[in-house]
């Protein structure tokens, strides 16, 4: 049993929409990701995903509205719902969702999509 530090995480990579698993609990995966720039439209059937903003801002986009989620701030994505993230600028999020879930959701093959994740 360690402690994590956010800091040394997100300076261990410099890559953008590829989560790394920071940790592990009852099913569910804390993963750490540096977004900029647009992520794809997609939704998840059967898993809700919280985005936690450690360092910047970024807004998800959905079909009927933006909402700008800011340093200090999270946002949970129930499932089904489509959403894109688009980020500006580089923004270091912690996201925390069941193990099973996979990046790019229901849209599979796509260049963003990471089915092995690195531990870090």
């Amino acid at each position: 049993m360690d402690k994590v530090n956010l800091a040394e995480k997100f300076s261990a990579f410099s890559d953008h929409f590829n989560p790394r698993i920071a940790g592990e609990l009852n099913g569910q995966q804390v993963k750490l990701v540096k977004f900029k720039g647009e992520f794809i439209w997609h939704h998840h059937d059967n898993e809700d995903e919280l985005f936690y903003v450690v360092k910047g801002s970024f807004d998800m986009h959905m079909r009927d509205k933006i909402i700008t989620i800011n340093e200090g701030e999270f946002i949970i994505m129930p499932r089904g719902i489509k959403h894109k993230p688009v980020a500006k600028e580089e923004v270091e999020i912690l996201l925390f969702e069941p193990a099973s879930t996979l990046n790019t959701g229901n849209v599979q093959g796509s260049e963003l999509t990471r089915e092995q994740l690195q531990k870090i």
